[in-house]
């Protein structure tokens, strides 16, 4: 059946948006550009090559990385380094490489101090290979002793880590590429995926609690969610019970849509879109990975932070690029009025398929 003759299933099939959080990165402190060792510019790299080759970096140069990402402009990969012998041997590989302060040991070791220090209902923290520091956002809800606790531990952290207030409020946005609803709440509905060879649906985990049934945005339920997990991860995974169209793929809100035929890692400076049903589909860039968000409702651990936009009712909503599935919106500072981008945060869809033994099909 063609698309234009199913509005009411496309409503069940699409992606996710979300709710987003804070500032894109800044100048970079303390880095310089490695010479090449030779003529040859770095390869030119799809954002997906780029990824794959990061990791093989990371693995090669063990502790003497100190991060990447992926410069979109001029398509090529870029590498922090400790020292110069390991600058040429990123090069070698095809890198642009960096020579920067911080090790990715200083900045994890920063993280953990704020985790014991200042963990804040309404603040999130995430290495910005960028800046080669760690990156800590507070919402308008940290006030008096909580903010002046925060800064403290900021300042004691020196060029380590920086602060930045963001306006609203850090949350989970409860609410859906293509819209789902359960009784007292909706959100979007993020990839449609495949285990033990049955059709279920990815979305956010503190959309619903396991036993909840999900509908479209306008029809009789179609499926039961199973698991849910937050605080700590957000996904979840729903069990279509209704003999209903799940093919896989996003909604674009313009009458077409998106196949995704896999599922992929993240790379900051990656061109990313995200669908929901609240403000349909935007477009932005991945700007860190491993990020914490503490929520008033708990910490999750290990989002992607991007910056676009989202507003309550995207949660759960698909981020990709291209064909590939990349994550489910779980929050951070919500509307995307006055040109506003996020940044958001999302929950990596590979560790939901993981956890769930699920496939993209």
């Amino acid at each position: 059946m063609s698309r234009s003759t199913q509005p009411s299933r496309r409503a069940v099939i699409a992606g996710f948006g979300a709710a987003a959080l804070l500032g894109t990165a800044a100048a970079v402190p303390h880095a310089t550009a490695s010479p090449r060792a030779g003529a040859d510019a770095p390869q030119r790299l799809a954002a997906p090559a780029a990824a794959a080759l990061a990791g093989a970096l990371r693995d090669e140069l063990g502790p003497r990385s100190a991060g990447s990402y992926y410069d979109a402009a001029h398509r090529a990969l870029v590498v922090n380094v400790l020292d110069r012998a390991a600058a040429r041997q990123a090069e070698e590989r095809g890198a642009r490489a960096r020579v920067v302060r911080h090790s990715l040991r200083e900045l994890g070791t920063a993280q953990r101090v704020l985790e014991r220090r200042a963990t804040i209902a309404g603040t999130a923290w995430s290495a910005d290979p960028r800046s080669n520091r760690v990156e800590v956002v507070a919402d308008r809800t940290v006030t008096g002793a909580a903010l002046a606790r925060l800064r403290a531990v900021v300042d004691g952290l020196g060029d380590r880590a920086s602060l930045r207030r963001v306006p609203g409020e850090l949350a989970p946005s409860l609410s859906g590429g293509d819209g789902i609803r359960r009784s007292g709440g909706g959100c979007s509905l993020g990839f449609n995926v495949v285990k033990d060879g049955k059709p279920y649906f990815l979305t956010a985990g503190h959309c619903g609690k396991a036993g909840s049934t999900w509908s479209p945005a306008s029809g009789p339920a179609v499926g039961t969610m199973e698991d849910s997990r937050f605080p700590g991860d957000d996904f979840a995974l729903v069990r279509y019970t209704a003999d209903t169209a799940h093919p896989s793929e996003v909604n674009l809100y313009d009458g077409t849509a998106q196949p995704i035929t896999k599922a992929g890692e993240a790379i900051v400076g990656q061109k990313v879109r995200r669908s929901g049903r609240t403000t349909r589909l935007r477009g932005g860039e991945v700007t860190a990975l491993d990020a914490t968000v503490n929520y008033q409702q708990g910490t999750v651990k290990g989002l992607v932070k991007a910056a676009v936009c989202a507003d309550r009712g995207d949660s759960g909503g698909s981020m990709f690029a291209g064909d590939t599935a990349l994550g489910l919106t779980s929050g951070g500072t919500i509307g995307c009025g006055g040109g506003r981008k996020g940044p958001m945060y999302f929950q990596p869809v590979t560790e939901a398929l993981t956890a769930y033994g699920a496939g993209i099909h």
